[in-house]
């Protein structure tokens, strides 16, 4: 679960209530028929822009990209060292038996594909047409809340036009001209809050995570690649390192240095039984 996400939106709540609290009251901000005409026209209007195989598809990556577990840049290069390791004692085959244990499909097809003694250049080839798709798939899920983005301030501006309509009509009573204009304007205030504050940050974080795994599974190429043509693993992690940030590399340290300390205690707890 991506914790930043749910803790902006709440965060965003609580300003946006806060504000309303200290000059009014929510009640003046509570509308039915401005949401339903917000809210319900632009699921609608997206509705129709996308297909019901595509918008299901769609949902799937979103909730991937938020809510599935996935391994740190900082792991993958550990597992692929590890695998390099084992590729230059016993050879690119016995990279077969560890597929099972990698949970990683992207992983484990580019390792298949190498204990089938398929060139590097198709490998590269057929990895970065992976690549090419995963993004295709990610444009469309940045793509449905970008169209949500535009839509649902339309449908706020349509539900103030029915609000100053109906406004019109009841010229006659100034009285009403105070209240029938404030709820004309909530809908306007539906359809940016809806946009601004929803639907244009995820599609941002959308692009942000799709750019994070693009350079992770480029990261990834570059480290089968290393490991079919039997380069010393040491060079390799070098290599690989180059992908990560300043803050990653502190933690890859961090990382290796667990691992080290963990397998001296399995060492000398087996030496002394």
């Amino acid at each position: 679960m991506d914790i930043t996400t749910f803790a902006g939106i709440g965060f965003g709540i609580v300003c946006v209530v806060v504000s309303i609290l200290l000059n009014g009251s929510l009640e003046a901000f509570y509308d039915l028929p401005s949401i339903f005409i917000t809210v319900g026209g632009g699921i609608a209007s997206t509705l129709i822009s996308y297909r019901g195989k595509e918008l299901g598809k769609i949902l799937k990556v979103v909730m991937n990209v938020f809510f599935g577990k996935r391994r740190t840049p900082e792991e993958t290069i550990r597992m692929l060292v590890a695998l390099s390791q084992k590729a230059r004692r016993e050879g690119l085959l016995a990279l077969e038996s560890e597929q099972e244990n990698i949970d990683d499909e992207y992983i484990r097809q580019s390792l298949q594909l190498i204990v089938d003694g398929v060139e590097p250049d198709t490998i590269r080839e057929s990895m970065d047409l992976e690549i090419q798709n995963l993004q295709a798939r990610h444009a469309l899920g940045q793509g449905l809340f970008k169209t949500m983005a535009s839509l649902f301030p339309a449908w706020g501006m349509i539900g103030t036009l029915i609000g100053l309509i109906n406004l019109l009509g009841k010229l006659n009573d100034p009285s009403n001209i105070g209240p029938s204009m404030s709820v004309a304007l909530v809908t306007t205030f539906y359809g940016c809050v809806l946009a601004n504050f929803i639907c244009t940050p995820i599609a941002n974080k959308l692009a942000v995570k799709s750019k994070e795994e693009v350079q992770e599974k480029e990261m990834i190429i570059e480290g089968i690649l290393s490991i079919q043509a039997g380069e010393n693993p040491r060079i390799m992690e070098h290599k690989l390192k180059t992908f990560l940030s300043p803050d990653q590399k502190i933690r890859y340290e961090q990382l290796v240095d667990e691992e080290m300390q963990s397998s001296r205690r399995n060492v000398e707890q087996t030496v002394t039984q």
